[in-house]
């Protein structure tokens, strides 16, 4: 009777999940070296190739996808077993910043939770200032913010791109100042966007002010143009920046601060890196 290794199943489905061998070693702290043994000493118990592997993709075969399921509820009976011994609960405090909120949150979530089932999640979403002044006082074990948000270094998981977006529909007419919807009066993406637009000579006009779900719902509704984050941008919002001539934003990166080094809490912190970097956007959405 074969007898499955965990540590090995476990690589094979964050590589399934990652789709990259390189993530997939960040994710669990180890190397692509180290990962690849693994999945090699797994694929050679059940005498399957389980991922197809060539220079420029990771996928499954057609075994492997049989597999995943089994894969995955054998980690998580496994998970059961070993909670069912300490039963040990533990709050993990993490703060996002509210400008960041996106669509890591759900694979996030159910990373933490797959992880640890014993692991009670807190999230706080609030102002940046906030959460980083709750982080010193210790009322949070980790806060995501962006670079432009606290001059601390922290553990980078991603950049944030920007560009001007707006719905398919929105017009500008000719000899009008840009309709322009934007972030509260201390966002520092509006006061670099707008100084590059005087830069530029662009006459624009502030149409809208608001929180990152507002602004969405105005360039939706066609209102106006913003500087928003390329990672948030919606199926129905274009970068109008080549249709438009407007002057390129720069990048910031996203920043994860976090004082705690025990080897559960770490452990914790690998997952949230990898479901960023899970949902790095490939390409812009440009108008053409």
């Amino acid at each position: 009777m074969d007898v499955l290794d965990v540590e090995a199943v476990r690589a094979f489905v964050m590589i399934a999940d990652l789709q990259s061998f390189t993530r997939a070693a960040e994710a669990l702290g180890s190397t692509q070296g180290a990962i690849s043994v693994k999945l090699k000493r797994l694929e050679d118990r059940l005498d399957k190739r389980l991922i197809e592997r060539t220079p420029r993709q990771v996928r499954l075969s057609a075994q492997g996808e049989t597999f995943l399921p089994a894969a995955r509820e054998f980690l998580a009976a496994h998970e059961r077993a070993v909670s069912a011994l300490t039963m040990e609960r533990r709050r993990f405090r993490l703060g996002i910043a509210a400008h960041l909120m996106g669509p890591e949150m759900p694979t996030l979530l159910a990373k933490l939770k797959s992880l640890d089932p014993c692991l009670t999640v807190e999230v706080l979403v609030d102002n940046a200032r906030n959460l980083l002044d709750a982080y010193e006082t210790g009322s949070l074990d980790v806060v995501i913010a962006r670079s432009d948000d606290d001059r601390r270094d922290g553990e980078v998981l991603g950049p944030e791109h920007f560009g001007w977006f707006a719905s398919r529909n929105f017009e500008h007419r000719a000899g009008e100042p840009l309709p322009i919807a934007s972030h509260h009066a201390s966002c520092t993406v509006r006061e670099v966007a707008t100084r590059l637009l005087d830069t530029a000579q662009i006459p624009w006009s502030e149409v809208f002010i608001g929180g990152t779900s507002a602004v969405t719902a105005a360039l939706s509704a066609g209102l106006a143009v913003a500087a928003f984050p390329v990672r948030l941008a919606t199926p129905d919002m274009v970068d109008m920046s080549s249709a438009l001539d407007l002057p390129a934003i720069p990048s910031l990166s996203i920043l994860l601060h976090s004082s705690l080094t025990d080897q559960k809490t770490r452990a914790t912190l690998r997952a949230i890196t990898a479901a960023f970097s899970e949902h790095r956007p490939a390409t812009n959405r440009a108008v053409r």
